[in-house]
């Protein structure tokens, strides 16, 4: 089966499949895993997630911009650093107090309510502005899969269940796809 990404949840192994969707094995079922990199050029394609950075590029990760808070926000919810450091410079290019015309606020761009939701005391912290937005995301992530989870997080989940996966608005299908070539520029950085 073609595997985007791997990851270990408490005593389980959770396949990413490319085709979307995770499933869950016992880690004594599992000889070896191959991902699928074979290139997509569709915005809804799933996230080549290798999930255990290595050491080089682990580090590398953590002398970025607010690396050390993105790491533990991905350890605390279980979410690819990758994935955040993509997310923060599609939405904010790492500026803690950017606001968008929307009112979006800090280095993921909460929205009030969604701020209020996480019990968020100041969106411009930036500490407080990842977990969030990381704890947010991992909850798209599981409800949606990670394409649909991106849509999610710049157009709302309305349209994404409305159109049963990314919507076809054009801004919402370049973001998906700027948000994944970073995540891939990130991980051979």
């Amino acid at each position: 089966m073609p595997i985007a990404a791997h990851r270990v949840d408490g005593d389980a192994i959770v396949l990413e499949l490319r085709g979307g969707g995770e499933v869950r094995f016992d880690p004594r079922l599992i000889d070896r895993i191959e991902l699928d990199r074979t290139p997509r050029t569709t915005p809804d394609r799933p996230l080549d997630l290798d999930t255990v950075p290595s050491k080089r590029s682990g580090l590398r990760m953590l002398a970025r911009p607010y690396g050390e808070l993105i790491q533990q926000a991905a350890e605390d919810h279980g979410v690819d650093p990758y994935l955040i450091h993509a997310l923060v410079e599609a939405e904010s290019g790492y500026r803690p107090t950017a606001v968008s015309h929307r009112g979006a606020m800090g280095l993921m761009q909460l929205m009030p309510a969604l701020a209020e939701e996480y019990a968020v005391a100041d969106p411009y912290d930036p500490a407080e502005n990842i977990d969030a937005g990381a704890q947010h995301l991992r909850r798209l992530i599981d409800r949606y899969g990670i394409a649909a989870a991106l849509a999610a997080y710049n157009a709302g989940e309305g349209p994404v269940r409305r159109f049963d996966g990314i919507p076809p608005y054009p801004e919402t299908r370049q973001y998906v796809a700027r948000v994944m070539d970073l995540v891939d520029a990130n991980q051979t950085d």
